[in-house]
């Protein structure tokens, strides 16, 4: 039996093609009983739409590439969920890309792998410079996510040096005065990692606490061994903190298995707080107090940004395309858009590493 096409549609609904089109696409001026005709006709039929057809029509792929530093990292790989879903909204195939924060891997990523079968990517770089971005040519459109490295790219992440300023301001009003910071940098680069070493500095300073630069503890990778190490080194050489702030969740918990051993007490001895809220932290002993970022908002702001500048790329972008999302209500809806580069909300979420065992899994959380 042939595939049934739009017209056996039409046909059977007693409707225009156009009209049929407009309800698959969820235009809002066809009326309620035209709708339930056509969706009665697609579902009798076992019509599908033909969405590689709409898209090599629109001049796409319909794919978009996601583009991280390692998988395995429960951060990206829960984010990864987000894009997906937000993608699949879309009618959008995503393709994931590891780089290993490898510069050339991510080069290629932001030359669309040297093909035409990605229409856009969405891209955490750890590697690239500003110059990087500055010397592309004929690229497709590409969304930063992760610290920002320069005005010229569109850029979606979460204030970093404010959260990690108001997770400090939080261990400052539980009195501990010696904060280690578990993979702090203190250079100036653009990186999520000096930023949120930023915020540290100011919540000291603020508080009238003297920065020690021996306070930074670097790492190798953000993940658990590393943190562990970390910790095990400072103790090794003398060090007798009273709280961490770890830069990821992976840090903290390797963090909380190196006290566990080293027979410290969290939080009584020494408080602990991470960034990303990863779900192994709300199953740990203790559970972890953590910088939650709103996932969902940043790949929801991603995708609904990609989608934009790729309608501006084929020209299909209409004078009241305009974001969806709250946080973009001022975005300038005509034209060619400059780079934007848009925050989204972060909070801190507390539990049993900051706040003791007596208040449950999430005791509190605060904007």
């Amino acid at each position: 039996m042939a595939r049934p096409r739009i017209k056996d549609v039409a046909r059977l609904a007693g409707v225009s093609e156009k009209t049929v089109s407009n309800v698959i696409n969820d235009y809002t001026h066809v009326s309620d009983r035209t709708r339930r005709a056509v969706r009665d006709a697609i579902e009798e039929l076992g019509y599908k739409v033909n969405l590689a057809g709409r898209h090599l029509r629109q001049g796409r792929t319909g794919i978009i590439a996601l583009v991280v530093p390692e998988l395995d990292v429960p951060y990206f790989a829960e984010l990864a969920r987000h894009v997906i879903r937000e993608a699949e909204r879309r009618s959008l195939t995503v393709l994931i890309h590891q780089t290993g924060a490898d510069r050339e891997h991510e080069l290629a990523a932001l030359t669309g792998f040297g093909s035409s079968f990605v229409d856009g990517v969405i891209l955490s770089p750890l590697a690239l410079t500003p110059d990087d971005l500055h010397d592309r040519t004929d690229a497709p459109p590409t969304v930063l996510i992760g610290e920002l490295l320069e005005e010229g790219a569109d850029h979606v992440a979460i204030d970093n040096e404010k959260a990690a300023r108001e997770a400090t301001e939080h261990l400052i009003t539980l009195g501990r005065r010696s904060i280690l910071v578990i993979g702090g940098r203190s250079d100036t680069r653009p990186g999520t990692a000096e930023a949120r070493t930023r915020g540290y500095r100011a919540a000291l300073a603020e508080a009238g606490i003297a920065y020690d630069p021996a306070a930074l503890l670097p790492v190798e990778s953000f993940r658990m061994p590393d943190g562990a190490e970390a910790v095990t080194r400072a103790l090794s050489e003398g060090s007798r903190p009273d709280a961490l702030l770890c830069l990821n969740d992976q840090l903290a918990l390797g963090a909380l298995r190196a006290l566990h051993e080293h027979g410290i007490r969290v939080p009584e001895e020494v408080a602990v707080i991470g960034f990303d809220d990863v779900e192994a932290g709300r199953f740990s002993v203790p559970t972890l107090s953590t910088v939650a970022p709103d996932k969902a908002a940043v790949a929801r702001v991603a995708v609904e940004l990609l989608q934009q500048r790729m309608d501006e790329a084929t020209g299909s972008a209409s004078t009241d395309d305009a974001f969806t999302d709250a946080s973009l209500a001022d975005a300038p809806s005509v034209g060619v858009r400059s780079p934007r580069d848009l925050v989204v909300a972060h909070r801190l979420v507390l539990r049993e590493s900051t706040e003791g065992f007596g208040g449950g899994m999430d005791s509190a959380s605060r904007p």
